[in-house]
């Protein structure tokens, strides 16, 4: 089957998307061609051109004119982005994103639900299409170990950042508010959301350590959710320990409690699982289930994409709901980091 040739929108972490996905032997690369990079900084579309070898473009209109390009992939900011995606499937384009969607969830919504209408393709790195190996394991271990109601969880994220004001939208309170959790720990809420559904309100608390931004770098954030169960997520820039990037979680059930990479020990870079539980109130703690998936929520599902860019059936899809959810709640966590009260979902 031809590739799909496919362009980049926005350069800056869009570079190490490239090497990482569309090199040789890279992630995209048995699907996908890459054939073109767009910049409103000229130099680094024209740098980025030469290093790849693909054309350059300076404007996303430009871009979108190009009918030989059927895929954007934008890398760009969060804000304005459904928007910018509006626009991008208005031109018969199927997108490729990053988290966190956008910073408006009716926006989000609404371009969503456009796409659905045009039979265009959007999908995200977090939330994934359908349910990442390791989400899908914990949902199924809910109902066959008989675990109940859920109670509560605790989700972290660490790594080790030194960051310098730099006038980008990192530096900005009202675009990166609780900085960690928005840019870290919005993996972990698109999980929370899968998990445990719809937020009723949220509370949240951010202090500066180390970094040289205006912006926080270690955080949490904590949310109730509809059905009764508390949540807390850490994340900090500020921990070097070599477990970067974990995404820890903790989840109690009324009848046992599943686990992914917690604790000391590591068998490798793979996603670690695990579900206790408790057949009687004085029995010992059994390890009912454990097993190791090669994928989390978070990484790009190349695969997924192409098969619903093909129009395969069995490609993955979403409900917008687990887009969205997610962004409500970081849209009333942006309220609380501004009003230092709980705020609404």
């Amino acid at each position: 089957m031809d590739k799909l040739r496919v362009a980049v929108l926005g350069l800056n972490f869009g570079r190490q998307l490239i090497d990482r996905s569309f090199a040789p032997e890279g992630q995209a690369d048995s699907d996908f061609e890459l054939v073109g990079v767009c910049d409103v900084d000229r130099a680094k579309s024209d740098a980025a051109a030469a290093r790849y070898g693909v054309e350059a473009y300076y404007s996303m209109d430009a871009l979108l004119a190009e009918n030989r390009i059927p895929v954007v992939v934008d890398i760009a900011g969060p804000v304005g982005r459904a928007e910018r995606i509006g626009e991008m499937i208005r031109a018969g384009k199927d997108v490729m994103t990053t988290k966190h969607f956008e910073t408006a969830p009716g926006a989000a919504a609404a371009v969503l639900e456009e796409a659905r209408s045009l039979w265009r393709v959007i999908h995200l790195n977090s939330p994934n299409p359908g349910a990442s190996p390791d989400l899908a394991a914990m949902l199924s271990w809910r109902g066959q170990f008989d675990l109940g109601a859920p109670v509560a969880a605790r989700a972290e994220v660490w790594t080790h950042y030194r960051e310098e004001a730099d006038g980008s939208w990192y530096d900005d309170p009202n675009q990166c508010p609780m900085a960690p959790v928005l840019r870290l720990g919005v993996y972990l809420i698109n999980d929370l959301v899968r998990i445990l559904g719809r937020a009723r309100r949220v509370a949240v608390m951010g202090t500066r350590l180390f970094t040289g931004r205006p912006t926080d770098d270690n955080g949490q954030l904590s949310i109730e959710f509809e059905n009764g169960a508390l949540a807390n997520v850490f994340a900090s820039f500020c921990v070097r320990d070599g477990d970067h990037y974990r995404n820890g979680l903790t989840l109690n059930y009324e009848r046992g409690t599943v686990y992914r990479n917690v604790g000391p020990e590591r068998a490798g870079e793979e996603t670690e699982l695990g579900v206790v539980v408790n057949d009687d109130m004085w029995a010992p703690r059994r390890l009912a289930a454990q097993m190791t998936v090669p994928r989390c929520n978070g990484e790009y599902d190349w695969t997924g994409f192409a098969a619903a860019v093909r129009r395969e059936a069995d490609a993955p899809g979403y409900e917008i709901d687990h887009i969205v959810e997610p962004l409500r709640i970081l849209d009333a966590m942006a309220k609380a980091a501004k009003s230092g009260k709980t705020e609404e979902v």
